[in-house]
């Protein structure tokens, strides 16, 4: 499908115009997805910046994620930053009206997690003058497909900094005198890669079945992913101290869960950038994370409680996140332990970190 659509998709000018008055910014802007995130962010910061932002849903291939919203064609020479990954470039842009790349810079945003990319990656650079990647990690691997013209342009997070809604702890039901830990990730970017299983074998190890520690699973996209979700729900198993939470909650509530948890924790294989613990960060919440990948260049051992790991080959289950000789991360989980513990008994460490 990629192939074949690469044949029928338009492609913008050899050389493009220079650009003028603002950014039209296309992408999964009515889904929630980590790359439709990146676009949302980057038009609230366009926003902040007072530089005038073109939103173009360009949809998803979700199941369940409905219609896209109508597309409203930006004046001629606007850039045109398109934040889908180069394999569904050719997919998206057929869904746009066909003169919209004309007489326009192209930009690609795109977010990968493994340091090369598979060969299908490829296909999208005929639809694009130059990338822009969130992180040095993701740009190493990109600068392959287009040497000199891979920029890294990290999600403006500080630019429109999380907001969170007026919920509190009671709110959703989380014990005032608890210590409470959040992993939250999308079922859609990989259950290998985000590693929730080694979240809760890394909280049992730690707490046991304490009454006063609670680890809260916020998990998108369960239904569409029904083996992952019995495997987190095999490793949860009866214990009454870990909970998941599977709604899809508007943007600031989902906030407002961060807010109320006491530590957030990503023992991730690999990441792109790492929306979750940055906007955690930001909120003034400890984070225990992977040291490796996207998420370092944001955090060193004076931010964030970083835990060990060694490489090994990127093996996806799903398929998804695989590419020759690819290694990604596994994480320590007796560091991640012991990093839980300390925080959990300290909380004037936490309020430090």
């Amino acid at each position: 499908m990629t192939r074949a659509a690469g044949l029928l998709a338009p492609r913008p000018d050899r050389h493009p115009p220079p650009p003028v008055g603002g950014i039209a910014v296309a992408g999964e802007l009515s889904y929630p997805s980590g790359l439709g995130e990146g676009a949302r962010l980057m038009l609230l910061a366009l926003e902040q910046l007072g530089i005038q932002g073109f939103p173009i849903d360009v949809g998803t291939s979700m199941p369940g994620s409905g219609k896209p919203m109508p597309v409203v064609e930006p004046p001629s020479a606007v850039p045109l930053l398109v934040h889908v990954n180069s394999p569904q470039m050719a997919l998206a842009l057929l869904r746009l009206p066909r003169g919209l790349l004309r007489g326009r810079r192209v930009i690609g945003h795109w977010a990968w997690e493994l340091p090369v990319v598979p060969p299908d990656w490829r296909i999208g650079t005929r639809f694009v003058h130059e990338i822009w990647a969130p992180s040095r990690f993701t740009a190493d691997a990109l600068e392959s497909l287009m040497p000199g013209r891979v920029r890294v342009v990290p999600y403006p997070l500080a630019a429109a900094p999380p907001v969170p809604s007026a919920l509190d702890r009671a709110a959703f039901a989380l014990p005032a005198d608890a210590v409470v830990v959040l992993v939250s990730f999308n079922l859609a970017s990989s259950l290998e890669r985000k590693n929730p299983l080694g979240a809760i074998a890394a909280f049992r190890a730690a707490f046991g079945d304490r009454a006063d520690r609670l680890l809260v699973m916020k998990v998108g996209n369960p239904q569409h992913f029904p083996d992952d979700f019995a495997c987190i729900r095999q490793a949860v198993g009866d214990a009454a101290n870990i909970r998941i939470e599977t709604r899809t909650l508007p943007r600031a509530d989902g906030f407002a869960l961060t807010a109320a948890a006491d530590i957030v924790l990503s023992l991730h294989r690999s990441e792109g950038f790492g929306l979750v613990p940055a906007e955690a960060m930001l909120l003034g919440r400890p984070v225990v994370a992977t040291g490796w990948s996207g998420n370092m260049d944001f955090m060193d051992a004076d931010s964030a409680a970083l835990v060990g790991y060694r490489l090994i080959p990127a093996v996806d289950p799903r398929g998804v996140f695989e590419a020759p000789g690819a290694v990604w991360a596994d994480p320590d989980i007796g560091e991640a332990v012991a990093a839980l513990r300390r925080l959990a008994d300290d909380p004037a460490e936490r309020a430090a970190l």
